[in-house]
């Protein structure tokens, strides 16, 4: 009997030993499980920081790109502003050709003072309707220094209060603001 109690004994012990074994083999798979569940977590992880990243260096590049074309665009746009003020201005050049070339041939003074006077008519008609700009010539009108330049002053009888006597050049506004003041004598009353 004896020896069937050691077998029983040798039995339970490897039993027990199995036992062991194997839950310590539950843990180690349950460690490494979770040691596999981490690793994949971390590379996700990494995966989107990349992603991330890139994302970050294209946008920073489109933003580049995007700040580069309003340069390039507003370096256009300053360059051609008056592309269309040329443009309207090439038919009155080549009209001003025009009266020179008959004046020459023909030196009549009338005539070529008519065409001198239709070039001027057409350049301030394109830059009024077209542009905006207005000539004033303030002749016998108060004096304003805010759209006038007094470039000689003169004392005058029977003048109750400063007067423009003279303009020796007019005036011109850009939409309502002063391009060139008009210059003009002024005439002021006489001190008693």
């Amino acid at each position: 009997m004896a020896d069937e109690e050691k077998k029983e004994n040798i039995a339970e012990e490897e039993k027990l030993a199995e036992e062991a074994a194997s839950s310590e083999t539950g843990e180690t798979e349950d460690s490494v499980s979770e040691l596999d569940e981490l690793k994949a977590k971390v590379k996700e992880l990494e995966n989107q920081l990349l992603d991330a990243k890139d994302k970050a260096l294209r946008e920073a590049a489109e933003t580049e790109n995007y700040k580069k074309r309003l340069r390039a665009d507003k370096e256009s746009a300053v360059k051609f502003a008056n592309e269309a003020l040329i443009k309207d201005l090439l038919d009155p050049l080549d009209n001003f050709s025009r009266a020179i070339e008959a004046a020459e041939q023909t030196k009549d003074f009338d005539k070529m003072r008519e065409g001198v006077v239709m070039v001027e008519d057409q350049i301030q008609t394109i830059l009024k309707n077209n542009w905006g700009l207005e000539v004033y010539s303030p002749e016998g009108e108060d004096f304003d220094p805010s759209v006038m330049e007094a470039c000689m002053v003169q004392e005058q009888d029977g003048l109750d209060k400063e007067k423009v006597l003279q303009v020796f050049m007019k005036g011109y506004k850009l939409h309502g603001k002063v391009v060139r003041a008009a210059k003009v004598m002024v005439g002021k009353p006489k001190s008693n």
